[in-house]
């Protein structure tokens, strides 16, 4: 199986542009079996203009996304500011299978930093079905939170799929969370991150696919790419390192 990590720079304040770049990449790149954008990707990382970018899901850039997976037989997970039915804005993932047909959309739970003050978190997790397998989506900040990959693990996902935008100076947390995550859950794991700066903010790359024991399979660099990488099989080296089958239950904390 192959995934394309679509390491591009969003078009500010213009989703109808970043729908046309994700569309120009699923092209370019048909023998992708399913490709994955960057956190926010459709509206672009700016938090202050999420009046003119927020879409519902059923928006005609989304429309457009999905239009061109279907023609290419790609399944996608890409990031985009959603809007409500009652003017809501969340940090969402939408995700379509390789027809074309909305496969769900995942809300961000773990809003970091400024997002908490323009977006509601989402209240619950899910696994959608991307090119055959029961795919996890999360977005960024989720990752660096071993509980909610476990959780999504425990309830049957095969995959791993993070849309993120990490920025200086977290490459490194990212770097090492997304191994994590992988290592402990036994799950591969496709993330793709944002390139390029608004205002302050300098997005690091670094898009990888990571194999079930935490070994990176492939791996972009700092600037834009569509990175074309191989995408790991679900499943622990041998029985006495498969961790979801060795979970402890609840123990005492002893303190002194």
């Amino acid at each position: 199986m192959l995934a394309l990590l679509a390491q591009l720079e969003s078009v500010r304040k213009n989703p109808r542009a970043n729908a046309e770049r994700a569309a120009e990449a699923l092209a370019a790149h048909p023998e992708a079996d399913l490709a994955v954008f960057p956190e926010l990707f459709l509206s672009a990382y700016d938090l202050r203009s999420l009046d003119e970018t927020a879409r519902p899901a059923d928006c005609d850039e989304l429309a457009a996304v999905a239009e061109a997976a279907g023609r290419t037989a790609t399944a996608v997970a890409i990031g985009f500011a959603e809007r409500d039915g009652d003017g809501s804005l969340f940090n969402a993932v939408a995700c379509f299978d390789r027809d074309g047909k909305p496969a769900g959309v995942y809300r961000k739970t773990q809003l970091f930093a400024g997002e908490r003050k323009v977006f509601r978190a989402g209240r619950e997790l899910r696994i959608v079905r991307l090119a055959g397998l029961a795919a996890a989506p999360l977005i960024c900040f989720d990752v660096e939170f071993p509980e909610l990959p476990r959780a999504l693990a425990r309830a049957g996902a095969e995959l791993l799929v993070t849309v993120s935008a990490n920025m200086e100076p977290y490459a490194a947390d990212h770097e090492l969370a997304t191994r994590a995550r992988a290592l402990e859950n036994h799950l591969p794991h496709l993330y793709a991150n944002a390139v390029g700066t608004i205002g302050r903010l300098s997005f690091v790359g670094r898009s990888r696919s990571v194999g079930p024991s935490g070994e990176v399979l492939a791996e972009a660099g700092s600037g834009e790419a569509l990175l074309v990488a191989p995408v790991g099989t679900a499943g622990a080296r041998d029985e006495s390192i498969d961790y979801l089958k060795q979970l402890p239950g609840p123990l005492p904390v002893v303190a002194g």
